[in-house]
């Protein structure tokens, strides 16, 4: 299906739909920022914010992320319809909300004024996603976001979290967002949220509601296919490639010790991992490593087994069925399987595990390179430091 697209000269007038592209100017510089003619706010910056910030008197937002920032991962889960976004505070010597463009005090006033008795919610400005394109300056519409996720507990839905860059640490905001439920947005609501009446006729219903009763109508999108081809294993950009090189230089004389780095991305993939333990190499019983699964609240809860396997491939190779059937073979009832790789899953083995309904999780090497990038393990020397010191020679 081909993409929905807006060329520069029509964004005055365009509407904004899920997905479609919004073309840059040809001047080859800011000018032909395409958000700034689409939303008429600002033509930079991660926040482009409409209103009297100085006031705290907001009417909208815009949200705009590369999506590969290693130090911020800002994350947009297209499946589960939520968006993680840093805020502005990217740079040491400032504090949390001391930044030019008010982000993080935007950020603070609209998840203070969700936790309000009663809540605040007809004061929060509308967020409106976009990352980059394919090209140049081309930007894509990803939806329209409200703050807070019914998937994250309220405590967790904005925190701010330490950074350091050189020895010099500072703070900045962690949020989550809601995309949803809305496939077009028309331009006159655009117009009717800068004259202050965003609850015009025009507004989307699903904006409505969340003002109202705080109920999110989530935009969640099942893929229609349930396996992935080899380029959304492998990682997009060249720093994650650089992470996922490193591990396998470094490990790729020494399988079994690949093991424990396997052993040890699972834990931190999920913190519901409560153990994964390497077997002895020469007692396996073709399961590289063992653990278990927390499944429930603190109060009741119940333990899954699971195994793992563990590939330490070049990056450029597959991993076929032979190595795929080595795992599924050695599951036993009721546990399910991890399998890690430095590489990726080929068509025909990825799709039999999910043909065949194998209770299998497939963790790639662009899987790899974000588990760490979420971890603080950002970069190529990050990764050679945490190799040092976690797996010693």
């Amino acid at each position: 299906m081909t993409q929905q697209e807006f060329s520069f000269s029509e964004l005055k007038t365009a509407n904004l739909c899920i997905d479609a592209l919004y073309k840059a100017g040809a001047s080859g510089n800011v000018s032909d920022d395409p958000i700034s003619k689409l939303m008429l706010c600002e033509n930079q910056g991660g926040f482009r914010i409409v209103g009297k910030r100085s006031a705290s008197e907001y009417k909208f937002a815009v949200l705009y992320s590369t999506l590969e920032d290693p130090d911020w991962p800002d994350t947009l889960d297209i499946e589960q319809g939520y968006f993680v976004y840093y805020g502005d505070n990217k740079n040491p010597g400032h504090e949390l909300h001391d930044t030019p463009k008010g982000g993080n005090k935007l950020l603070q006033f609209s998840f203070d004024a969700m936790s309000k008795n009663p809540p605040q919610r007809d004061k929060v400005p509308p967020f409106f996603v976009f990352t980059r394109g394919t090209k140049g300056r081309d930007v894509i519409f990803r939806g329209l976001a409200a703050p807070g996720s019914e998937q994250i507990r309220p405590t967790e839905q904005l925190i701010s979290v330490w950074k350091n860059t050189e020895g010099r640490r500072f703070q900045n905001y962690q949020a989550y967002f809601t995309i949803l439920n809305v496939p077009a947005i028309p331009k006159v609501w655009i117009l009717d949220l800068i004259r202050g009446d965003p609850l015009s006729q025009n507004c989307p219903e699903q904006w409505r509601q969340w003002v109202k009763t705080g109920i999110y109508d989530v935009l969640k999108a099942k893929p229609t296919r349930n396996f992935r081809d080899r380029s959304e294993q492998m990682p997009s950009n060249e720093a994650d490639m650089r992470i996922v090189n490193s591990i396998y230089n470094y490990f790729k004389t020494d399988p079994f010790g690949f093991q424990y780095c396997a052993a040890k991305i699972a834990s931190l993939m999920d913190k519901n991992i409560i153990s994964c333990d390497v077997t002895k190499l020469w007692r396996d019983g073709g399961r590289d490593a063992v653990g278990l699964y927390r499944i429930g609240s603190e109060g009741d809860s119940i333990n899954i087994e699971f195994a793992l396997e563990a590939k330490c491939y070049n990056p450029g190779k597959g991993v076929g069925i032979r190595e795929t059937s080595r795992l599924i073979s050695r599951l036993k009832h009721r546990e399910f399987g991890i399998f890690v790789t430095t590489s990726y899953v080929s068509q025909q083995a990825y799709e039999e595990i999910r043909e065949d309904e194998h209770p299998v999780i497939i963790v790639a090497a662009r899987d790899i390179a974000r588990i760490l990038v979420n971890s603080g393990i950002k970069s190529e020397i990050d990764v050679a430091e945490w190799l040092k010191t976690t797996f010693p020679k």
